[in-house]
């Protein structure tokens, strides 16, 4: 779907003298979900381009008339997280909320894996433990299964943090 375009036109500001950013910045921030900016400028906005591309933007840029340039920032879609599910957790969205966090960043293996199997067992059948890894814990989720208890992770937005719903026993 083609997104619809504020427009900005800061050629009259950067002839004047005047200094365009923050202006272009309170555009971007006035933008609806899915909008995007068509940027009218007297010169080819070359660092703007990497800063909008980390707001989530791509750049569509032209040359127009006179040496003048066009640029459309389009939104870009954010993928969806992949969720992992183990089997029998495809329902997690009923689960009760968990009554135990633990933060496990930052420990190095098998650290993670030894601290959440030593709370499991201090935890009853259905009750859930939310977790935090620095990386997805791929030697946990078989052994969760094995020990009859289902789960649910993914990376959060950033793709830097590992989150785990973890379900014990998977009892009721």
């Amino acid at each position: 779907m083609q997104p619809r375009f504020k427009e900005l036109d800061v050629r009259p500001m950067l002839m004047n003298g005047g200094e365009p950013f923050p202006s272009i910045m309170q555009a971007v921030e006035l933008l609806e979900p899915g909008e995007g900016l068509r940027l009218m400028a007297t010169f080819r906005p070359t660092p703007l381009l990497s800063v909008m591309a980390r707001r989530g933007f791509s750049a569509d840029v032209r040359q127009i008339d006179d040496g003048n340039w066009e640029v459309l920032f389009s939104p870009v879609e954010k993928p969806v997280p992949q969720v992992s599910v183990s089997a029998g957790a495809e329902e997690a969205a009923g689960w009760p909320d968990p009554l135990w966090r633990i933060d496990l960043t930052g420990l190095e293996p098998p650290g993670p894996m030894e601290k959440v199997l030593s709370r499991i067992d201090l935890m009853d059948s259905g009750e859930v433990l939310f977790a935090i890894f620095s990386t997805e814990p791929v030697f946990l989720m078989p052994e969760l299964e094995k020990l009859g208890h289902q789960w649910v992770g993914n990376y959060d937005d950033s793709g830097n943090t590992y989150r785990m719903f973890i379900r014990i026993g998977g009892g009721a």
